[in-house]
């Protein structure tokens, strides 16, 4: 890893904090998903197209993966020449000047990018991360289950329905349950999931004065449904799951629905899979996000030009032409270019893909409550205070669904946390 390599040169040199890559190497950052695992088995490709280049990957789950590059670009720590973003990070770090601002030739076609994901990672009319996939949430099943059940999804359930199936679709004696979701603390995994289905119960992060709304009365019914739901009818252990843990029960048979990442869709192997839109309480606002994990240039990198390269073949038509090549259309990183969604050969191959393309087009970060929000964000509100508000909320909610504390204990200390840092920031 280049941080070995080049510590040393680092010290004699006396500096405190950038360590200097060597020419021609990159170090990314990303995260262990199936489709950034799949771009570092097609990266030679890259490395022969471009000589001189060599990359280096560091490889971390999604909640380490947020701390590290967080760390990193707030205290210029020069690891990383590439950084795996999202949504969040990208239009406030870019308004901060701590990234590059990405400028492709005409040949990356950047208009055929998704507007929703475009404008996501811009500030300013500047994009500052190309989007390697894109993403709303929606519900997967198991059709053959709910056929089994007597039951028909529709295509906008309710959470009560959701309710309902998943009672029909459990059985514990069988090791199958009939609902997984993400129970693992952090702003980015239960809170994406909990927000929305808390938004779609009427809930909001903050009030119009920015005052903390967590105590309300919607986000208590909505933590405490979501509680129950898995309590009776998840798999044991929900606390500690995230997308690629559910993902695994779900390939094994052990789950009849999910509701999380539509790109998640690429990945389910049981040929009975079935999709529908996410589940909504008493308004769809809200009630399914918008994210993308998205490639990103740390300004202060001395490999901007060779990064910029990188990002623009990783992000391209081409790299998804690749990708289809060798592992068949369904495989493709989605949720990034309407040239994907428009070709035949990935319609045909991906059963999600209209499911898909209609929750990221209902997404709408300026409207995403029911009662009006001051902030922008679906699944977060985005300003630089919120990474430590959500990060404190979610350990409270996996406290919570563990029966560590009770969902009202839970919601007290949520509140507290918050307001602490709302008050510290000086909104009030």
């Amino acid at each position: 890893m280049k941080a070995l390599c080049t510590t040393a040169m680092g010290v004699a040199l006396g500096l405190s904090g950038a360590l200097a890559a060597s020419a021609g190497e990159l170090t990314i950052a990303t995260v262990n998903n199936g489709h950034m695992i799949e771009m570092q088995k097609l990266t030679p490709a890259f490395e022969e197209a471009n000589p001189g280049i060599t990359v280096n990957w560091v490889t971390l789950d999604e909640g380490t993966l947020r701390s590290r590059v967080t760390t990193d670009i707030t205290t210029k720590g020069g690891q990383f020449d590439i950084m795996t973003i999202g949504m969040y990070e990208a239009p406030i770090w870019g308004e901060r000047g701590w990234l590059e601002a990405l400028e492709f030739g005409a040949d990356y076609d950047v208009d055929d990018i998704l507007p929703a994901m475009r404008g996501g990672l811009s500030h300013d009319g500047n994009l500052y991360a190309a989007p390697f996939y894109g993403e709303s949430s929606m519900i997967m099943y198991r059709k053959d289950l709910m056929d089994a059940a007597g039951m028909e999804m529709p295509d906008n359930p309710s959470w009560g329905y959701i309710a309902d199936a998943a009672a029909a679709m459990t059985d514990k004696d069988a090791g199958q349950y009939g609902i997984c979701l993400r129970g693992k603390p952090g702003w980015g995994d239960n809170m994406a999931f909990l927000s929305t289905m808390a938004n779609s119960f009427g809930a909001q992060w903050f009030n119009e004065d920015w005052t903390p709304a967590l105590d309300s009365p919607a986000w208590n019914h909505a933590v405490n449904f979501y509680v129950d739901l898995l309590n009776n009818y998840g798999p044991p252990g929900s606390s500690a799951n995230s997308f690629n843990e559910i993902l695994a029960l779900m390939n094994e048979g052990k789950c009849g629905m999910w509701i999380d990442a539509t790109i998640a869709a690429s990945f389910l192997t049981n040929e009975n899979m079935a999709y529908a839109q996410a589940p909504q309480a008493i308004t769809t606002r809200g009630a399914n996000w918008l994210w993308a994990w998205s490639l990103a240039i740390p300004a202060g990198t001395n490999q901007a030009e060779d990064a910029q390269k990188f990002i623009e073949w990783a992000t391209s038509k081409e790299y998804i032409e690749l990708v289809a090549e060798t592992n068949g259309w369904g495989a493709v990183p989605t949720g990034t270019r309407q040239s994907t969604y428009d070709n035949a050969n990935f319609q045909a191959a991906a059963g999600f893909a209209d499911a898909e393309l209609a929750a990221i087009m209902s997404a709408d970060p300026s409207n995403s409550t029911q009662n009006p929000s001051p902030y922008v964000g679906v699944q977060f509100a985005a300003i630089p205070e919120f990474q430590a508000i959500g990060t404190a909320v979610g350990q409270q909610m996996t406290a919570a669904l563990a029966g560590d504390i009770s969902v009202e204990e839970a919601l007290e200390n949520a509140q507290t946390a918050a307001d602490r840092e709302m008050k510290k920031a000086g909104y009030y």
